[in-house]
């Protein structure tokens, strides 16, 4: 078991380290370019395994940090990803069984972070605020993807928006994984700061690139 452990914990490390510095990277750099979509592709992959072996420690050796990371890094990756390849909903084109599933698989999820985090914070453990905060967040998105599947589009260029929401929310999971393994570095911030300060800070780098690039349907 130990060694089953360290296999998938040098697996997260590589996927984590990767997909924060393909994020970084593509943060700053242009958007939309050639090698925009190669970085794109680097940071998928590297998330992807990050998420997926944060689910498999979780399993291991039980750890709230681990799950949160995993399952909303699965969702965010994955929903970003296939976005790309639904741009026509609302016309010809219906979500996969895939999709839906995804989509179904978190609503679930950030139902029970939510319930979670409210028996936390009742017990007293402000760390019930962590769970509620990604939950709220998580139901949110999955709203958005509901709205989508069902062809209730409000946005010309709804796929773009939604990949980009998604991309950002997968590089908040990576830099809140970075700050809470070197949480030591920082003693004087309690846990519960340390975990959300990468959502209070590039939340509304989401809210200001989603203003900018959305392109209103003709009649709204």
């Amino acid at each position: 078991m130990t060694t089953l452990f360290n296999i998938f914990l040098m697996l997260h490390i590589a996927g984590g380290s990767l997909g924060l510095i393909t994020g970084t990277i593509s943060l700053v750099r242009k958007k939309g370019d050639k090698p925009h979509r190669a970085i794109g592709k680097l940071f998928s992959y590297g998330m992807l395994t990050a998420g997926s072996s944060a689910f498999v420690l979780s399993v291991l050796h039980p750890n709230y940090f681990l799950f949160i990371v995993g399952v909303f890094t699965i969702y965010m990756v994955s929903t970003g990803y296939r976005y790309i390849y639904l741009k026509l909903l609302g016309k010809d084109q219906k979500p996969a069984l895939l999709d839906w599933t995804i989509t179904t698989a978190m609503g679930l999820t950030g139902a029970i972070f939510i319930a979670l985090g409210i028996y936390k914070l009742i017990g007293h453990d402000n760390f019930g605020i962590v769970f509620i905060v990604f939950g709220g967040l998580s139901l949110r998105f999955v709203k958005t993807d509901v709205d989508n599947y069902r062809g209730k589009i409000k946005a010309k260029n709804y796929w773009l928006l939604c990949h980009l929401q998604r991309m950002i929310g997968a590089y908040i999971a990576s830099a809140t994984a970075f700050l809470v393994v070197n949480s030591k570095f920082v003693p004087f911030l309690p846990p519960v700061a340390i975990w959300l300060i990468p959502t209070v800070v590039l939340v509304p780098l989401i809210i200001i690139w989603s203003k900018k690039y959305h392109v209103k349907l003709q009649g709204k």
